[in-house]
């Protein structure tokens, strides 16, 4: 059974100490001063370091969209790792998990279901998301040099930070490097919380995954977050010509020279949004669309409907020999007061983007209103005795 990450219950996560310590760092500019090399440090970083979150730690290590050597993997882990973001299999971990939950109770960083600010940066620090399935990632595990790098975890950040002080002195460290740290944490962070709340659905998905060119732009291509939850073996995002995706750019050209190879392009019918969606999206929002309606009442009105024709002995007999031929038969009556199937392909239709696997949603809508009436009827018929 997946397990539930609710908000922690403490005020203050003790953890979270060095993630303030490290904006409070940022403010030493006043004292330091800030070069335009420094400016330019920062720029760089933050672009090269973010190109490894997006196209390593992402693309790669949580989705194997592309092929690359062992050497070019622990080098891209490594550099992903200088973000100060955790281990990368912490971080590939976390993500699969994030894809196969995502937008429902179980997913550790949902902004629908625990707020913007927790979704955004304060998940992070709850204890119950330090140990991940690492079950999911042993495709990661089994090279001992990954797994070595993501137990010393912030290695890599510090060998960096000093490594830029060493060369470059307080100003290159604080606004170099630190700055640029900062601003990288919160951009790869509006990916969980900014994508799933502004922007554009192009494509059912069953979650609030949205596509939003600004967060494409300051992440390289990862603003594309609908397009990518619709197929997330593509190592492309940017699934149309004018949707920018620098991070695909770069690999492209990394494949000219054969350091990565066998990129993954999404099928026309995928870009079309011609391909039927799996049965766990049609699920998802199936319920979704079933709890766009009033079922108590909707359960009231059908039991009134049924006094009208029936005694309520003979409603009671049904319930008690068969509720399963109840469900059936409640889907088969045409109660003025049960959603028809037009009528849900109408709300669908308003609910949600056009999908080929929007009849398929409808009918499942229809069972799931149908069984949820049997319920209420059979607890109210029972608990009147």
């Amino acid at each position: 059974m997946p397990q539930s990450h609710p908000p922690h219950s403490d005020v203050v996560y003790p953890s979270a100490i060095p993630f303030v310590v490290t904006h409070l760092v940022c403010v030493g500019a006043i004292w330091t001063g800030v070069p335009v090399r420094a400016l330019v440090l920062a720029s760089v970083l933050y672009v090269v370091r973010m190109w490894a979150i997006t196209a390593g730690y992402h693309r790669y290590f949580s989705h194997r969209t592309y092929k690359t050597s062992r050497v070019m993997q622990f080098l891209i882990a490594f550099l992903g790792q200088t973000s100060a973001q955790r281990g990368v299999i912490w971080w590939a971990a976390v993500h699969r998990h994030h894809h196969l939950h995502s937008d429902t109770e179980h997913d550790v960083h949902s902004p629908r279901h625990h707020g913007f600010l927790y979704s955004h940066v304060t998940w992070i620090f709850n204890p119950s998301n330090w140990e991940p399935d690492y079950g999911t990632v042993k495709d990661l595990t089994r090279y001992p040099e990954l797994v070595w790098l993501d137990r010393n975890t912030y290695l890599p950040a510090i060998l960096l930070g000093f490594g830029v002080w060493l060369v470059g002195g307080w100003a290159m460290l604080v606004v170099g490097f630190f700055w640029s740290t900062v601003v990288l944490f919160h951009c790869t962070f509006f990916i969980n919380s900014l994508a799933h709340v502004s922007g554009s659905q192009r494509y059912l998905t069953g979650d609030d995954s949205r596509n939003n060119v600004w967060l494409a732009l300051i992440t390289l291509g990862e603003g594309w977050h609908n397009n990518h939850h619709h197929y997330q073996s593509s190592t492309r995002q940017g699934f149309r010509w004018w949707e920018i995706d620098i991070s695909y750019y770069v690999l492209k050209v990394m494949s000219w020279f054969r350091l990565v190879w066998d990129l993954r392009a999404p099928p026309e019918e995928i870009v079309r949004g011609e391909r039927p969606v799996g049965r766990k999206v049609v699920e998802r929002v199936a319920n979704e669309l079933a709890q766009a309606f009033n079922i108590e009442g909707i359960a009231w009105a059908v039991r009134e409907a049924w006094y009208e024709a029936h005694p309520i002995e003979d409603l009671s007999d049904c319930i008690r020999r068969a509720r399963a031929q109840m469900e059936e038969r409640l889907t088969e009556m045409s109660f003025p007061h049960l959603p028809t199937v037009p009528e849900l392909r109408d709300k669908a239709e308003e609910m949600f983007q056009e999908s080929h696997s929007l009849d398929a949603i409808v009918n499942r809508t229809h069972e799931i209103l149908a069984a949820a009436v049997a319920r209420h009827l059979c607890e109210r018929v029972i608990a009147s005795g």
